[in-house]
């Protein structure tokens, strides 16, 4: 009787214990170098039905996980094949670029955003005037490759042709101008990925409160498996040359804030995954450094890089 009860908890644990993500990085920085601009591939865990959380760099980002075989075969086959659609936190190039070059062989899918990311990506990329019309709506004719999903905040829908589902929420990326987080599910566990976003205090905006009220119960009961944030540049930045970005004492700004509102000591072990940093210099090594020193709140803090795997 014991035995059995013994592997009864056993395997109950090792199912607990499985990932219910991957996230393979496609591109990791904030700009300069246009071969490693934001995107990363989501499935959930035991699939290969990816979406991009932002579509910065595409192909360049799936040769480097080929190489790494994390994939295997050919880049532009495994983007048409395996990608199923794109959430596009805002429509900056270095957040969009790899969507539009690789759209002449890209397969029919699914582009998702909030009205605002949207009607750019209408009325400027995929515009006649400056690239060919890949979407459904816009200037004709419409090739009607792309279908636009116009995300509400606040609201979850499932991601077509994978088992997610995504709640969008509105961010300050130099107030007035709105970026994007998206907040995935598979199953009962999440995964949070914001664009582009400055802190709260300086944006002069509610928008990560909003958003880390709405988080704090998944973070308690565990469910929260992972949050993706930005830190653009290192804590010299002037506050007047953010443009809506975050350093390392803004993003633990930011996180005493979730802190307040899960409990103390909720933060622990929390997978922060820092993205969109800038290079110049040695500003990445200087923004390593400052967010590992004095990590008060014990967050684990990860580095992604460019087509190395990540589970959650």
């Amino acid at each position: 009787m014991n035995y059995f009860l013994f592997a009864f908890v056993l395997a109950g644990f090792s199912a607990y214990a499985q990932p219910a993500f991957q996230v393979v990085p496609l591109g990791v920085k904030g700009g300069v170098d246009e071969s490693n601009l934001s995107a990363y591939a989501l499935a959930a865990s035991g699939t290969q039905d990816y979406v991009c959380l932002d579509a910065g760099t595409l192909h360049t980002g799936i040769r480097a996980a080929i190489k790494k075989k994390v994939w295997k075969g050919d880049a532009t086959a495994f983007l048409r094949k395996h990608v199923k659609g794109y959430l596009i936190s805002h429509p900056h190039y270095d957040h969009a670029n790899g969507l539009i070059t690789n759209s002449p062989d890209d397969s029919a899918k699914y582009i998702y955003g909030i009205e605002s990311c949207l009607s750019v990506l209408k009325e400027k990329h995929f515009s006649w005037k400056s690239w060919a019309n890949f979407g459904n709506e816009g200037e004709a004719p419409t090739l009607n490759k792309y279908t636009y999903q116009t995300l509400v905040p606040g609201k979850e829908v499932p991601l077509h042709n994978t088992p997610l589902f995504v709640t969008p929420f509105v961010l300050s990326h130099v107030s007035p101008t709105e970026s994007t987080a998206f907040l995935v599910r598979s199953g009962d566990s999440y995964l949070l990925y914001l664009g582009d976003t400055g802190c709260d205090r300086l944006e002069k905006s509610d928008k990560l409160m909003q958003l880390w009220t709405a988080i704090a119960p998944l973070i308690q009961t565990k469910k929260l498996k992972a949050v993706f944030i930005e830190v653009s540049f290192a804590n010299e930045q002037p506050d007047n040359s953010l443009f809506g970005h975050l350093t390392p004492n803004l993003l633990k700004e930011e996180l005493s804030v979730l802190e307040k509102l899960t409990g103390a000591g909720q933060l622990k072990n929390l997978n922060v995954v820092i993205t969109h940093m800038k290079p110049l210099g040695n500003r990445e090594e200087t923004i390593r450094k400052q967010i590992a020193s004095g990590n008060t709140l014990s967050v684990n803090f990860i580095f992604p890089q460019q087509g190395k795997a990540l589970t959650f």
